[in-house]
């Protein structure tokens, strides 16, 4: 694993999400009320709507543009929706978020 520091903890709101961009697109990482922290592709495959601005609800975010919910844990779509978004490695590290990015070449490839 190719373990990069991305942000501080406190960067990243509780409920919210920050954008990491990469060569493969962009990747929202989230934060829960937990303080656990998951990182998953930033768009939407229904309409590519932009998941960072969506409201995250337990481990999961709901799309901003048509009310999509997509599990944080597993990329998949939860109840009649269909589909699945990608999920990275992620990791907290005295304070510190890191992110495995050796994962983001492998799905650009």
């Amino acid at each position: 694993m190719s373990w990069t520091d991305i942000a501080a903890l406190d960067d990243i709101p509780l409920r919210g999400a920050r954008i990491v961009k990469t060569h493969a697109g962009c990747v929202a990482v989230f934060r829960t009320d937990e303080n656990e922290v998951y990182a998953v592709s930033d768009t939407c495959p229904h309409k590519g709507g932009p998941l960072s601005e969506g409201i995250v609800h337990g481990k999961k975010v709901t799309c901003p543009l048509h009310n999509w919910v997509f599990s944080l844990e597993t990329g998949e779509a939860q109840g009649a929706d269909e589909g699945q978004i990608a999920t990275y490695s992620v990791r907290v590290e005295n304070g510190r978020v890191l992110m495995d990015l050796s994962q983001i070449s492998k799905v650009a490839a």
